[in-house]
């Protein structure tokens, strides 16, 4: 891990970008930690740290007036990194099956998302294994965001994530439900029940699916941008418990 720049936000958060490899990220560190902090990683949605660096660096003051350091990591295939194979392709599908009202078929969402879970797990255990080795950084570790099949699929194969807060807001392939079945983590769901880019029954049977004792689904009226604040607190409220 390279840090590339260094500057402190107006709260005293300590605001850190990041080379891994070709992997660009951010790290945010509480202004006046006392121990190693526990760690969350945020996971963006699939258009670019830059485009959505505001709402990212939000939820990192959130959890650092919390006492939680947070990470995020560029995608593959979003920002400046190379395209996935077949994403372009996919990509087209989609909005020709949408412009036209169809349903969008497993096929579609197959190639759209299977191949961008395939390369960005692995990423971000690998970005999680430099996060820990760094003295201000300590566990429990925590995840939040979407894409959520990114979020199952860590969450499985990873054991020192120890909860999760995930975003129903992607098209989850049929395999994912299955992986569903093994999440055994504290899990708590955001659900935006207008969400237009999201098939509100395969978010509520997904959810279902889940293996996890604990689990509960936050589900707010509104389109996908319209997330209310007492969400975010709660989700806030649940990482409290299960990492501090």
């Amino acid at each position: 891990m390279r840090f590339t720049s260094e500057r402190r936000l107006d709260d005293g958060v300590l605001e850190r970008e990041f080379t891994l490899g070709e992997i660009p990220g951010i790290l945010w560190t509480p202004g006046a930690p006392s121990a190693p902090a526990p760690l969350i990683l945020l996971s963006p949605p699939p258009l670019g740290l830059r485009k959505t660096y505001p709402r990212l660096v939000a939820r990192a003051r959130q959890a650092a007036a919390d006492g939680f350091a947070t990470a995020t990591i560029e995608l593959p295939g979003s920002g400046g990194r190379p395209r996935l194979p077949g994403t372009e392709q996919a990509v087209t599908d989609l909005r020709r099956a949408l412009e036209a009202g169809e349903r969008v078929s497993d096929e579609v969402i197959d190639a759209l998302i299977l191949p961008l879970v395939d390369q960005a797990v692995p990423e971000w255990q690998t970005t999680l294994d430099a996060l820990l080795a760094l003295p201000e950084i300590g566990g429990p570790v925590g995840y939040s965001g979407g894409v959520i099949s990114i979020g199952i699929r860590l969450v499985v194969v990873d054991p020192r994530i120890s909860a999760a807060v995930l975003f129903a807001g992607s098209y989850v392939p049929r395999a994912m439900f299955e992986e569903a079945r093994q999440v055994s983590i504290p899990l708590h769901v955001l659900l935006q029940w207008d969400d237009e880019g999201n098939d509100r029954q395969a978010a509520l049977d997904l959810f279902d699916a889940f293996g996890s004792k604990e689990k509960s689904l936050n589900a707010n009226m509104g389109g996908h941008t319209g997330v209310p604040q007492s969400a975010g607190d709660a989700a806030a409220q649940f990482f409290t418990r299960h990492l501090r």
